[in-house]
């Protein structure tokens, strides 16, 4: 447990919906757990949209520094499943999303929980950054004083 407590998707203030698809399976006929990594990716994506940040945006972009995955269960195709994503640490120049992967009937039972450390960057300049303000913002929106 990367929190040290259940998780359910009530805990996560954004949440992603969705489906699996035929090439997500492996040999054994589940998902492959390689596949988990890209379902928080494409989830991922939809908060640097909230945040307006784009592969364009040169001074304002955001890299992945460290994933961490920790796998509960397996998943099977079809299915539909919610990335329940919230930031779990602000620094300097770096954040914390916490994202915990659920079936979509099973909102209490986390299929995969992972932690994502990110550091705010400059491409110009080559260098990190403070924390951009719409980050803060959605600190303090996951529940953080």
């Amino acid at each position: 447990m990367i929190l040290n407590k259940p998780l359910n998707l009530d805990d996560f203030p954004f949440q992603f919906e969705i489906k699996t698809r035929w090439r997500d399976l492996d040999t054994f006929g589940h998902v492959n757990n390689a596949t988990f990594a890209t379902y928080v990716e494409d989830a991922r994506i939809s908060m640097f949209e909230r945040w307006n940040l784009s592969q364009t945006a040169g001074k304002r972009s955001v890299i992945a520094a460290s994933l961490n995955l920790e796998f509960k269960q397996q998943l099977s195709h079809p299915s539909e499943i919610i990335v329940g994503q919230r930031i779990s640490r602000l620094g300097n120049s770096s954040f914390d999303i916490l994202a915990t992967i659920f079936k979509k009937e099973s909102p209490n039972s986390p299929i995969c929980e992972t932690l994502l450390t990110c550091v705010c960057f400059d491409y110009e300049n080559q260098k990190s950054v403070e924390v951009f303000p719409e980050i803060k913002e959605d600190y303090l929106y996951s529940g953080h004083p």
